[in-house]
């Protein structure tokens, strides 16, 4: 029996129900957008021999893959608490697909850094991620679905930095250069955001009771999203600095990385985009795996005990990350690597197991504030590997000791001081 209420359990073998479809398309569309993000980054061995970029501008580039990111969550927050996810998402994806289609044409360092601002935009999809699976199912169970949906989506990074070498490589064994191959390797990801926003369109639809252009939206009519209410919640910003932290971490690696193990360990860039695909590929349980953990804890110890836990996931990040910024050979390298990002990718997912509940009319609002916290602390740690003073070593330790710092924050934090969950999902105000 078909139900216009939000779900009260994640069946992911179900495709049927438009809360499930919804579900599966969205985490399907976030990981092909990690194709059209990221599918240079693995190639950038490549790419900086290739436009003669130095260490500064390779620097400037991972900047600006994450700082345009910044400005388009806040945005995309706002439109799907008014425009509606299916429509801003469709309208994202035939956006961004241009300019990943159109990095081919760089020949310099300029043009190229302009392509990597706007193709950053596409990160933005996250947010409508996390805002559609939010609707689509109930309190006790967000957590959850949220994590899943992330922690799937996040998996393209891996993927990414797995599959685009090959796929370079396979245009270079046809015969073109390799400044040719990188440039035609990039259509792969601008055809997969096209055809994902065809499916966004065609197979899910705003909440479980419909689009928002075909219901009243009855929520609207009694109370207007409050911007001030939002921006002056501290949860709110503490959240940010803790996504800032494990996301930013996150998106930051997916950058580095490949680079971080051919000029520190010898690696080609082949191996070096395993290594770091391997990184990556931890979303398929992980992110989940911190989700799931919040929700249970969140039914016994509410918004407080989630906030703890989060807490202490961050703080073995760091630990971690100190761990992998000494390693001196491979193998020590690899095993810090899987340890610190087993627990970030727990704290991203145990962040949006809280964002949801932080306020119930401004949902779209908070995951596009937090979200875009994930991308500034991606840009500034962007900064520690451009600079020429620093080794990427020195580097990943620094945000290490950041992140126990954060952690402290975060524990310090009262999360359940102004709302409790309520059993009644805010979607079911729609029908």
């Amino acid at each position: 029996m078909k139900s216009n209420k939000p779900l009260e359990k994640l069946n992911i073998f179900d495709f049927s129900s438009v809360q499930m479809r919804t579900f599966h398309v969205t985490w399907l569309t976030f990981f092909m957008c990690f194709f059209g993000w990221f599918g240079l980054a693995p190639l950038m061995p490549t790419i900086r021999e290739d436009l003669g970029l130095s260490k500064a501008q390779v620097g400037n580039t991972l900047i600006a893959a994450v700082s345009a990111t910044i400005i388009a969550r806040l945005i995309i927050g706002r439109l799907c608490d008014t425009w509606g996810p299916r429509k801003t998402y469709t309208a994202l994806l035939v956006l961004c697909a241009v300019p990943v289609y159109l990095v081919g044409l760089s020949h310099s360092y300029e043009t190229f850094l302009l392509f990597r601002l706007a193709i950053g935009v596409i990160g933005a999809s996250f947010v409508i991620t996390q805002y559609h699976t939010s609707i689509m199912f109930a309190p006790g169970i967000k957590g959850t679905a949220n994590a899943v949906a992330g922690g799937w989506g996040n998996l393209g990074g891996g993927i990414t930095n797995m599959l685009m070498p090959l796929i370079f490589a396979g245009i270079v064994g046809l015969g073109y250069t390799k400044g040719e191959a990188w440039r035609l390797a990039m259509i792969v990801p601008g055809t997969l955001l096209l055809l994902c926003a065809f499916l966004y369109y065609k197979f899910t639809q705003d909440t479980p009771a419909g689009n928002y252009a075909d219901i009243r939206r009855k929520v609207a009519q009694k109370e207007k999203p409050n911007t001030w209410e939002v921006v002056k919640d501290w949860r709110v910003w503490a959240l940010a600095i803790s996504y800032s932290i494990c996301f930013g971490m996150e998106i930051t690696f997916d950058n580095v990385a490949a680079l971080h193990f051919v000029d520190n360990f010898g690696v080609d860039q082949k191996m070096a985009g395993l290594l770091a695909g391997m990184f990556g590929f931890m979303n398929i349980f992980a992110r989940a795996l911190g989700g799931i953990w919040a929700d249970k804890i969140g039914k016994k110890n509410g918004l407080t005990g989630k906030g703890r836990l989060l807490a202490i996931l961050i703080a073995i990040e760091g630990i971690g990350l100190v761990f992998f910024a000494s390693a001196a050979t491979l193998p020590v390298a690899i095993a810090s690597m899987v340890l610190f990002a087993l627990f970030l990718k727990m704290a991203n997912g145990a962040t949006y197991a809280l964002t949801p509940f932080i306020n119930a009319k401004n949902v779209g609002m908070v995951a596009g504030i937090v979200g875009a916290g994930g991308n500034i602390g991606g840009m500034l740690m962007g900064f520690l590997f451009k600079s020429e003073n620093l080794t990427y070593a020195d580097a990943f330790r620094y945000i290490g000791m950041a992140a126990v710092a954060a952690a402290i924050l975060i524990a310090i934090t009262r999360f359940s001081v102004k709302e409790k969950v309520k059993k009644t999902a805010m979607v079911e105000d729609l029908v």
